[in-house]
């Protein structure tokens, strides 16, 4: 089942939320910064056991003090004109995430606004890969609960009209 909501994924209490990072995993800013921030240094120090991640993939670490078990991380692309296959890396930021939350067992999991930040993503686009990417992946388990938390309203507003 999904949902939506707008709120701040740290708060989410759950299994596991999906932090759009940045290829070295280490922190940065938006979405990213606040988790880490959240989590604390914890988190920082597992993922300077990941080696980072690449666009398009995904990597699981602990919640440490987040009411979340677990964070997903997942590299969006960074939008340059839709000719570079930033929607498939996109899809695939979605589609590993749900895969590890699967393979996981998980019976939650919240994602962010994935690359629609500084990352430059056009918005209404990104909202439709996500909620089609997650609607083919809840074909695999669809009694998970999957929630998507918008920080901003303009996003809200856009994934409230597409679902």
């Amino acid at each position: 089942m999904i949902h939506l909501t707008k709120s701040d994924i740290v708060c989410f209490l759950g299994d596991a939320i999906v932090n759009a990072a940045n290829s070295s995993l280490l922190g940065g800013g938006g979405v990213d910064g606040a988790i880490h921030r959240a989590a604390g240094m914890g988190l920082y120090e597992e993922c300077k056991t990941l080696g980072g991640c690449i666009p398009g993939d995904a990597k699981v670490t602990g919640g440490y003090k987040l009411n979340a078990k677990y964070v997903i991380h997942t590299v969006g692309p960074v939008w340059q004109g839709g000719g570079n296959n930033e929607a498939e890396v996109l899809a695939s930021c979605y589609k590993q995430c749900m895969e590890i939350a699967i393979e996981m067992g998980l019976g939650s999991i919240a994602f962010p606004n994935v690359s629609t930040g500084v990352y430059g993503f056009p918005k209404p686009l990104a909202a439709d890969i996500a909620i089609a990417t997650v609607k083919q992946m809840l074909l695999l388990k669809p009694e998970m609960e999957v929630y998507f938390v918008c920080f901003d309203e303009e996003n809200y507003r856009l994934y409230k009209e597409l679902m």
